[in-house]
């Protein structure tokens, strides 16, 4: 199993309720970080939610990944505060 391998992907009675689109490896080793945009089945609507955004992070071992801990984004507000807040730290260096 690689990095690649891994995904947020979950089935439950025959429908996939949480629905990755895309994935970024932030960082591979023996601590591997990855950031996931995915959405989840909203059961009341029959449809998917908005993306969310999710960033875990797992440990191999033994040629297996467990995943240690998750922070998660819930919403593109969040995401955009977010990606300011990282835009105006970095052109402060």
């Amino acid at each position: 199993m690689t990095p690649d391998d891994l995904t947020i992907d979950f089935e439950e009675g025959g429908i996939l309720t949480t629905k990755q689109l895309d994935k970024v490896i932030l960082s591979k080793g023996a601590w591997t970080t990855i950031m996931f945009r995915y959405q989840e089945w909203n059961e009341a609507e029959q449809s998917y939610g908005e993306d969310k955004f999710t960033i875990r992070r797992y440990q191999k071992r033994n040629g297996e990944y467990a995943q240690r801990s998750k922070f998660n984004i819930t919403n593109t507000k969040q995401a955009k505060l977010i990606v300011e807040s990282l835009q105006n730290w970095m052109e402060e260096q």
